[in-house]
């Protein structure tokens, strides 16, 4: 809106002071950032008090299984509403409200902050542990990668420009493009061309058909990548700071990715795809970061608050649609490694304790999953409640408390997030 009014004085009125800065979606970015902080802060503070006062807290944990004895019933819970007010209302006060990307990523805030708002609601007042129905979580996430997917590919402004060439002539900046077209190309790491086509896979239906199922697969694509690292994202929060730690880290390289596709002389620097308009996305991941950072205010050990499923869908939903929008999709599993860990070692546990209990056994990989409770869970806590099960990855005997669990995986995401952005010149 600020930024939509400041357009408008400039037409009618001419230039004024300080209005040019507007123009830089850096500035923009980072005054979207601070504002989200504040947001975040503030009515942080008044919704967790809100939150008590009506007694809407958790009660599904089972602090018997800490070793630390960290009692957390009684925390209140659904502070990702916290997140998605902290990151909207900066983006519509700053951000270009003309811009198809932000208005996808705004979609995704709310239609997944819905959807874990739903699962926390069951939780909480029907007092029903399982929560919303895992097919209707399912559905709502294939819903919204479909709607991101045919946007992208039917929406006339969603195009891109494979190559990008800037030089100087006579001391004028000289921008040559390849033509803007709709493509199924995206980045690739570790290659010397950086880019693929999907389209390439189904060279052997022609050259009509070929597009045509690069583009089915890309939509199918974008669908699972908004399923997995939301559910991803949800799998990570079950330690104080632990999702919002390692979400705020992987903003912050998503926001260089982005800043990079946006721009022509950075794309043409790093030799990437240039995706015009998908710099304002700045703005929209400058103000998720500052709510990210805000929300850790309260959420740091001990917690004041939990996001729930409202916060840790919708963070993972954000991450991967704006991935996907600048071509990048194909990073995630280097990006969100941490995210991707967790989601095995569910898989892996559930998987072989089922098929070794067919067989007469009672195998577990890890002591606990998700893989960060395997890290505080002792042999003998999990043999009090399974006594005939063998473990394969037994760990150390020493448990670590649940604040160097947090401080050790956010780490390795800021590793992984300084690589991601390292590919960019690997190759």
């Amino acid at each position: 809106m600020i930024y939509h009014l400041i357009e408008y004085l400039q037409d009618t009125h001419g230039h004024f002071a300080g209005a040019g800065l507007w123009q830089y979606i850096s500035f923009r970015g980072i005054v979207a950032g601070v504002i989200a902080f504040i947001v975040s802060v503030w009515f942080g503070n008044y919704f967790i008090n809100l939150l008590k006062r009506k007694h809407i807290s958790e009660q599904q944990r089972d602090e018997k299984t800490d070793p630390f004895n960290v009692g957390k019933k009684g925390v209140p819970t659904m502070g990702g509403v916290v997140l998605i007010v902290a990151t909207i209302l900066p983006v519509l006060l700053v951000g270009n409200l003309h811009n198809v990307y932000l208005w996808l990523m705004l979609i995704t805030t709310v239609i997944l902050g819905a959807l874990g708002f739903a699962d926390d609601y069951i939780k909480t007042f029907k007092h029903n542990k399982d929560g919303l129905n895992g097919w209707l979580k399912i559905i709502g996430q294939v819903a919204l990668g479909l709607i991101v997917g045919l946007t992208l590919r039917y929406a006339p402004v969603t195009t891109m420009n494979e190559t990008v060439n800037v030089h100087y002539e006579n001391n004028v900046r000289v921008v040559e493009k390849s033509p803007e077209v709709k493509s199924t190309r995206t980045t690739i790491p570790f290659v010397k061309n950086h880019n693929a086509n999907y389209a390439d896979m189904f060279s052997f239906l022609g050259d009509d058909w070929k597009y045509r199922a690069g583009w089915i697969f890309f939509v199918l694509l974008t669908v699972f990548v908004v399923a997995a690292v939301s559910n991803g994202a949800n799998l990570n929060d079950g330690m104080d700071g632990m999702c919002a730690g390692n979400s705020a880290i992987i903003g912050v390289a998503l926001i260089v990715l982005a800043y990079v596709s946006g721009n022509t002389m950075l794309a043409d620097y790093f030799d990437v795809m240039y995706i015009p308009g998908s710099e304002e996305l700045v703005v929209f991941l400058g103000a998720f970061v500052g709510a990210l950072v805000g929300f850790l205010w309260f959420n740091g050990f001990p917690a004041q608050v939990f996001m729930g499923d409202t916060g840790s869908l919708t963070i993972g939903g954000i991450i991967g649609v704006c991935a996907v929008i600048i071509h990048k999709e194909l990073l995630v599993p280097i990006l969100c490694g941490v995210f991707l860990m967790e989601s095995v070692s569910v898989i892996l546990q559930t998987q072989v304790y089922k098929f070794s209990k067919q067989k007469g056994q009672r195998i577990r990989v890890f002591k606990r999953a998700p893989l960060h409770d395997h890290f505080r869970t002792s042999v003998e806590q999990v043999l009090k409640n399974d006594p005939t099960c063998r473990i394969l990855c037994q760990g150390q005997k020493n448990l670590h408390h649940e604040t160097k669990i947090v401080v050790r995986f956010c780490i390795v995401t800021l590793l992984l997030a300084a690589f991601t952005i390292l590919t960019l010149k690997i190759r």
